[in-house]
C-alpha cells in the first residue's frame, strides 16, 4: 500500500468519534414465567427498535458464571433483570418485568441516562 495512501487512512480513521459499545443484558433462567413473557411481547420487535438498534441484547443465565467481559455493579437475583452496559460496565439496570409499556419507557430513560454521558451514544433515537 503506498505510504500517502496509509498516512491518508491513518488521518480518516483517527478522527473518527470512538463508539461505545453499549449492550442490554437479559438476566434470566429456565422456568421464569416474566422472562416467557418478555419473550413473547417484546424479543420479536426488540432487535428492529430504535432501542434494540442502540443497544444489542445479550443474554445471560443468572446461574452460569458471568462472562470475564462484564463488570456489574452486583448479581443478578430477580429475572429478569435488565442491564444496561456501556464497555462492559453496567451503567444503569432494571429489574423485573413491568410489562410491554413500562418496559419502553423505562428503557428509553436508561438510554437517555446513557447518552447523557457518552457522547458517541447521542442521538440513539435517531438510529
Amino acid at each position: 500500500m503506498p505510504t500517502l495512501l496509509r498516512s491518508i487512512m491513518l488521518v480518516v480513521l483517527t478522527a473518527l468519534p470512538a463508539r461505545a459499545e453499549v449492550e442490554l443484558l437479559m438476566g434470566e433462567e429456565a422456568g421464569c414465567i416474566w422472562c416467557a413473557r418478555w419473550n413473547s411481547e417484546i424479543a420479536p420487535i426488540y432487535p428492529k427498535s430504535p432501542e434494540g438498534q442502540a443497544a444489542p441484547l445479550r443474554r445471560v443465565d443468572i446461574h452460569a458464571p458471568m462472562p470475564a467481559d462484564l463488570d456489574l455493579d452486583g448479581g443478578l437475583v430477580v429475572t429478569p433483570t435488565f442491564v444496561l452496559v456501556k464497555d462492559g460496565t453496567e451503567i444503569d439496570r432494571m429489574e423485573g418485568y413491568p410489562g410491554e409499556e413500562f418496559f419502553w419507557a423505562l428503557l428509553d430513560r436508561m438510554l437517555d441516562g446513557a447518552a447523557e454521558t457518552t457522547p458517541a451514544f447521542q442521538g440513539w433515537r435517531d438510529r
